[in-house]
C-alpha cells in the first residue's frame, strides 16, 4: 500500500475540489487492483461492500475503533449537535445542480461515514464530530503499470487546535494499524469480487 504526495489526489480532474477547497489533504493511498479497467470502479466499491467494512476488520481495528467511540460517548465527541447537518453543514448541499440526481452513494449503519456522492469514476463520504470533519474521498485512476487503481484521499478540516491536536494524536495509529489493515481488506475484496 503506497502513501502518495498530496499532489497525487490535487492534480487529478476530481468533482470534491469543487465541494471541499477549506479542507486539508491528511492522507492519500494507492490499493492494488491487478486487472482493472477504466469502468470497474462499481465494481471496486460493490466489493468493498461485500467486503464488510470497520465491522469485518481486524481485532486491532475493532478494538482501535471501539475505544475510540467508547471515549466520544464519555466526552461526547460524537452527539448529534456535533455532527454533519448540525455543527457543520454536509458537503451534500454544496452539490451542483449537474450531480444532484445520481450522486448519493447507499449509506449503512455498520459505516460511521455518510455518502455524500457516487459517480462513475470517485466518490466521497463524510463524517463530523466535534473533533474535525472529514470526507473520505475514492478515486479510480490509471496506476503506472496501465491497471486501474484505487485511490483514497483523507480530508480534513479540524474543530480548532483540539481538532489539530486529535489528529496528530490518532496519526500513529492510522499509519500502523489502521491503514494496512483496509488496505488487505480492499484489495483482498478485489481478488475476490468474481468469487
Amino acid at each position: 500500500m503506497p502513501r502518495l504526495a498530496a499532489t497525487a489526489y490535487i492534480e487529478q480532474p476530481w468533482r470534491i475540489h469543487e465541494l471541499a477547497r477549506e479542507f486539508a489533504v491528511e492522507d492519500v493511498w494507492s490499493f492494488r487492483t491487478p486487472g482493472a479497467g477504466p469502468d470497474d470502479f462499481p465494481v471496486m466499491l460493490a466489493a468493498m461492500r461485500a467486503a464488510g467494512g470497520p465491522v469485518k476488520q481486524t481485532l486491532p481495528v475493532r478494538f482501535l475503533f471501539a475505544i475510540r467511540w467508547k471515549l466520544g460517548a464519555l466526552l461526547g465527541w460524537d452527539k448529534a449537535s456535533a455532527g454533519v447537518g448540525e455543527r457543520v453543514a454536509s458537503l451534500r448541499d454544496r452539490l451542483p445542480s449537474d450531480m444532484h440526481a445520481a450522486c448519493r452513494g447507499p449509506d449503512d449503519d455498520d459505516m460511521p461515514l455518510k455518502a455524500v456522492y457516487e459517480l462513475d469514476m470517485e466518490s466521497a463520504r463524510e463524517l463530523a464530530n466535534k473533533t474535525v470533519h472529514t470526507v473520505m474521498h475514492l478515486g479510480w485512476v490509471r496506476g503506472a503499470n496501465g491497471d486501474y487503481e484505487l485511490r483514497m484521499a483523507v480530508l480534513v478540516k479540524p474543530n480548532g487546535w483540539f481538532g489539530r491536536l486529535y489528529m496528530a494524536a490518532i496519526a500513529p495509529f492510522r499509519y500502523l494499524i489502521v491503514y494496512p489493515a483496509l488496505t488487505r481488506q480492499w484489495e483482498r475484496a478485489w481478488e475476490r469480487r468474481s468469487r
